[in-house]
């Protein structure tokens, strides 16, 4: 557990933002020593040297994802976005099974399931979710926390209740994973990108599948997917990788290159106090919007706030030189490990102007 001047004096050696950044759900900040290793990465490449350091940080970034996520590495596949993961999971559901969704979850958690035509796709209120999942569901299909507002489902319940009718979950954990604790141990399947919460670049997202791999089937595989991919480069893979590894796709060498040190500097902050300093945030914000007037989306817990009618103030915030999201016609904040009260306050001083 780091102790909170250890906590401060790392965030400051790996952040200087120019503007008040309340922008996490959209992409987080990058560290410093990201930033670095992406620039030695491309030397590599300017530089006609070998790539080998890049693909055995892809093999230390799914280490490190796994220990976050509380699962052996070897459940851990790696690809380019939450709505691939999604695809091939829906690519493994017999025609008309039943999806169960909530309303207005993140595009990327639900459209895969939506676009193959035959399958009998149910959504419901995120707070029925739990309740709504009934003998014949063959899935539910969830955001940790919603992109939205930051509503948190309730998974526990929801793991329940897809216990007790023989349902399969998966779980999206991209507005979660870095602040939220995980257990993907828990579920069926999860995923999470890596450019929000997790301090990476963009270009990839991480999938946890069972040890039996729950039933998909590699629909994506090419020859990374292989046992030994470099003898899997030509002509059909004739040995898929024996771990989840068979779900990889072609890797994006420059993301993981950073993104190593971005899970370098979670594993050494703690997920527990990154979840205590946003949250802290998180309701210091809540608490000055009661003082003006203004009442937020509920979502106790959250690092994330939305606040319904001022999502029209983001531009002249954004002139402000305070970064966050205009989603429906709410105005979202939210905080991460880079956020200071300071912050909160400015925001609150320009929201009362």
């Amino acid at each position: 557990m780091e102790t909170t001047e250890t906590f401060e004096s790392l965030v400051r050696a790996e952040f200087a933002p120019k503007s008040t950044y309340l922008n996490t759900a959209s992409n987080s900040l990058l560290p410093a020593r990201t930033v670095a290793a992406l620039h030695e990465a491309a030397l590599l490449r300017a530089e006609g040297r070998p790539l080998t350091p890049l693909f055995e940080d892809v093999e230390a970034c799914r280490a490190a994802y796994a220990r976050l996520a509380g699962v052996p590495m070897t459940r851990v596949a790696v690809g380019a976005s939450v709505a691939a993961h999604s695809g091939v999971i829906a690519a493994s559901l017999p025609a008309g099974a039943e999806v169960l969704t909530a309303e207005d979850d993140f595009t990327s958690v639900l459209n895969p399931f939506h676009v193959r035509g035959d399958l009998k796709v149910r959504t419901v209120p995120l707070e029925r979710i739990a309740e709504s999942v009934r003998p014949g569901t063959a899935l539910v299909a969830v955001s940790a926390a919603q992109s939205a507002d930051g509503r948190i489902a309730d998974l526990p319940a929801l793991r329940e209740a897809a216990r007790e009718h023989g349902a399969r979950t998966y779980v999206d954990h991209s507005q979660a994973a870095g602040w939220l604790p995980m257990d993907a141990d828990a579920y069926d399947f999860t995923a999470a990108v890596s450019f929000k919460w997790l301090l990476g670049p963009h270009g990839t997202a991480f999938l946890v599948v069972p040890e039996d791999f729950g039933g998909l089937s590699p629909v994506l595989a090419g020859w990374v997917a292989g046992e030994n991919p470099w003898d899997s480069c030509y002509g059909p893979v004739a040995e898929l990788a024996h771990s989840a590894r068979r779900f990889d796709l072609s890797h994006a060498l420059f993301t993981f290159a950073g993104l190593r040190r971005s899970l370098d500097l979670i594993e050494e902050l703690g997920v527990a106090a990154v979840h205590a300093h946003d949250v802290a945030l998180a309701d210091r914000f809540r608490a000055g919007l009661a003082t003006l007037g203004h009442v937020p989306v509920p979502a106790p817990g959250s690092a994330i706030v939305s606040v319904p009618g001022l999502g029209e103030r983001q531009p002249e915030l954004s002139r402000a030189g305070i970064e966050l999201s205009n989603r429906a016609g709410n105005l979202r904040a939210s905080f991460h490990l880079y956020n200071t009260s300071a912050d909160v306050d400015r925001l609150l001083d320009v929201l009362s102007g």
